[in-house]
């Protein structure tokens, strides 16, 4: 893994490079602060805490992720750069771990770019800071799972828009699993041990005990796993 530090720096660098970069960080910073005060009644809650906040970011990931991720691969294969890519001296898992580091990392600055939200609070009342750090902790793992299924759908396709689409597909199957909703739809036409086992795949469910300070170390390896599965299968499509 000698040769993931230079290509992670060239990659992340390369985000900032583009202009695309940056709208993408202001639409995000404008949907998640937007979503928490117009549908998640910011100030109408009266209560210094960010869980108004959190609670709308697994549905926020649901496009924004896939959006970001939609080009991993899909266009390196589209202008042929890949080939370039593999004739350096590293292996596929290092280009795969690479790219995926320098994607995740440029998410979680976009993630830490709302600590104003954080100051607010802050500054209205008193807020549980150990719950504040836990939601961002379990939002950053949350959105490197989004990554590693939207990095693997990348892989597959040389066509941006079929990446974007299977991602977001792949993701909501994944984030409804955990919705109440769709829990009772499947409580009523499953088994209830079944239908749990289906709900212990989800997004939401994994994601709902950091907004509650909680550090459940199966939330932790579920996210982990989930991205080190999607990763190896990201580099054995590349492969074949």
């Amino acid at each position: 893994m000698t040769h993931v530090i230079p290509v992670f720096k060239r990659e992340f660098l390369g985000y900032f490079r583009s202009p695309v970069a940056y709208v993408f960080l202001v639409v995000f910073l404008m949907a998640a602060v937007g979503l928490a005060f117009f549908l998640g009644r910011f100030f109408d809650a009266g209560q210094a805490t960010l869980e108004s906040f959190f609670v709308f970011h697994p549905w926020l990931f649901l496009f924004l992720i896939p959006a970001a991720g939609m080009r991993l691969w899909s266009e390196e294969k589209r202008t042929g750069t890949i080939e370039l890519l593999f004739t350096l001296p590293l292996t596929t898992l290092e280009a795969v771990v690479s790219k995926y580091l320098a994607a995740w990392a440029f998410l979680c600055v976009a993630i830490a770019l709302t600590f104003p939200m954080a100051l607010t609070v802050g500054y209205l009342g008193d807020p549980d800071w150990g719950i504040i750090l836990t939601s961002y902790m379990g939002s950053m793992l949350m959105a490197g799972s989004y990554l590693g299924v939207c990095s693997l759908m990348s892989a597959l396709t040389k066509n941006q828009v079929i990446s974007f689409v299977l991602s977001v597909i792949v993701c909501l199957i994944l984030l409804f699993l955990g919705w109440s909703v769709f829990n009772e739809l499947l409580e009523a036409y499953l088994p209830q041990f079944l239908a749990d086992v289906l709900a212990n795949f989800s997004f939401i469910t994994h994601f709902e005990p950091f907004t509650k300070g909680i550090i459940d170390p199966s939330d932790v390896v579920f996210f982990l796993s989930l991205t080190g599965f999607t990763l190896f299968l990201n580099v054995v499509a590349l492969e074949r």
